[in-house]
């Protein structure tokens, strides 16, 4: 599958993260995201680590069958492995899973990756050994991030196939990203370590195979990177709105406070409270105050009830990924020196069911912002027919709004959950399965598209804007015009309208937009 935006690259310096026994939240890692991180462990967590590795010695050296630290895994788990083979079968498992394909994962999902597995080995129930951890958090701290496929997870054992590729760098096998470059392992290792970095390659003990590779990291890195950039698309979403509904002389009423109370849904509560901020002081609303116009269209007049839905569905994704995120997602789990259990910690379903929402509720965005795109090409109230003078010469942003409408079609074919499908695999023994992973991946190429369809009813309401002049926006459409004007001047003719499109799709992403709007009016919610 295609990524076609990864705002993962690294900038700037390292960032400071601490796992200690604090929950990782969406909170904690919106500052981090596509930041190469610098993660200290607490003595808290590595006595955690040591004390279960204990008890999973305890309970490999006790002669019980255990599964997977001394049984074979999925329907082998019948055959019994002899305690001289144990530590080669750990090896096997990284092995025989790494079976991924398709293009590689962005560097932010597998910097996260390693980070949340780092973070659930540390809840102490893994039975994996400090060094087998210590390896990990040395690969995650010099940035130097497994190539892991993005494809070949069912969401249910876990995420094993992309578990195993992220693993392979630690038994000195595989591929890493360092500092943009693709680097083989196997040949990169001399007496200084792989890539002259100092990590040298570890042998897996008893249990740690199957730790590292069970678990749902794949799954709540994708879904934590999606709602950082969700919640912050949102907030663009509202912004760009207001200076459409501006520039379309549409009517704050739909926002009145009392009215919201009357059907207090809280993302539409906030979505209102948000508009009503940014066309403070607006003098085109006081304007056309008296007009004869009864109604706006949906797209405006309900957009609080729209954005808000998505609003209250990445509430609803964020409790259940960051539950996930702080929770031990592996198999067996190790409860002291007698009690391994075999349970489905690591069945996606709860992450699959979230993620098929977050991505419906993402889709939403866009499809109501393309509807709002087409409102301006109009040429009704004053603004000029595809917000061009001189059309037929000049075909003005027509074709900008077939963009958008090329992406919200894509984006309904997108938004068919995946969680409704299963394929029975392991020879039956794992007979139900999430496909949450797919969910993940078909939820982050809507985002994509959502940001780009975002970015043209962007330019095409800052167009329209200028056509409202000498009256003023109100102070959030006011201060996006400005910034959006200093990267891509007016259009009086036609021109390659793709460039212009690109730079409001990069401000967007950058948050400058937000940022100098949230500068003037405090935060939106």
């Amino acid at each position: 599958m295609s990524h076609e935006h990864d705002s993962t690259s690294a900038k700037g310096a390292a960032v400071t993260l601490v796992l200690d026994d604090t929950p990782l939240t969406i909170d904690r890692l919106d500052s981090v995201w596509g930041r190469p991180l610098d993660v200290r462990v607490a003595d808290t967590v590595w006595a955690r680590i040591e004390q279960c590795r204990r008890h999973t010695e305890t309970i490999a050296q006790s002669g019980k069958t255990v599964y997977g630290i001394n049984t074979g895994i999925g329907s082998l788990c019948r055959t019994v492995i002899p305690p001289e083979q144990i530590d080669a079968l750990q090896e096997r498992i990284i092995l025989s899973h790494a079976v991924g394909v398709g293009s590689p994962i962005p560097d932010g999902i597998a910097r996260w990756m390693l980070l949340f597995k780092i973070h659930a080995l540390g809840l102490g129930h893994s039975g994996v050994r400090r060094s087998t951890v210590e390896c990990a958090l040395a690969l995650l701290n010099h940035d130097l991030l497994p190539v892991i496929p993005s494809q070949g997870s069912l969401g249910a054992s876990g995420d094993l196939a992309p578990l195993a590729h992220m693993v392979l760098p630690m038994i000195g096998r595989g591929e890493v990203r360092c500092g943009g470059r693709t680097i083989e392992v196997a040949t990169s290792i001399g007496d200084d370590g792989i890539a002259g970095t100092g990590i040298h390659p570890i042998r897996l003990g008893a249990k740690e195979g199957l730790a590292l590779i069970n678990g749902t990291q794949f799954m709540t890195a994708y879904g934590a990177a999606l709602l950082v950039r969700a919640r912050r698309t949102l907030k663009a979403a509202d912004v760009i709105a207001a200076m459409s509904l501006e520039a379309l002389q549409g009517s704050i009423q739909p926002f009145d406070e009392r009215l919201h109370s009357l059907r207090p849904h809280p993302g539409a509560v906030a979505t209102a409270a948000n508009m009503r901020r940014l066309l403070a002081d607006s003098e085109i609303l006081e304007s056309h105050a008296d007009c004869d116009r009864v109604q706006d269209p949906y797209s405006l007049r309900c957009l609080a009830a729209v954005h808000g839905a998505t609003r209250d569905a990445v509430r609803h994704a964020t409790q259940m990924i960051e539950t996930d995120i702080n929770a031990v997602t592996d198999n067996p789990i190790i409860l002291d020196a007698e009690t391994a259990i075999s349970g489905g910690n690591f069945h996606g379903q709860p992450l699959a069911l979230a993620l098929d929402y977050l991505g419906i509720a993402l889709a939403e965005l866009a499809s109501i912002s393309e509807r709002r795109t087409y409102l301006l090409l109009l040429g009704k109230d004053g603004l000029p027919e595809c917000l061009i003078e001189d059309t037929g010469i000049n075909s003005g942003f027509m074709l900008a709004h077939y963009t958008a409408a090329a992406l919200v079609s894509e984006n309904k074919v997108l938004a068919h959950p995946a969680s409704v499908d299963s394929i029975p695999t392991s020879l039956g023994q794992e007979d139900h399965v999430s496909m949450g992973a797919h969910a993940a991946t078909k939820a982050w190429r809507i985002m994509d598209h959502v940001e780009t369809v975002l970015a043209i009813e962007m330019m095409c309401a800052t167009q329209g804007l200028d056509f409202r002049a000498p009256l003023k926006p109100g102070i959030g459409p006011r201060v996006a015009h400005q910034v959006v004007r200093e990267q891509v001047d007016h259009a009086t003719v036609d021109r390659l309208y793709n460039q212009d499109m690109q730079a409001c799709l990069t401000l967007l992403r950058s948050q400058r937009v937000v940022q100098s709007v949230e500068a003037a009016l405090g935060a939106l919610e």
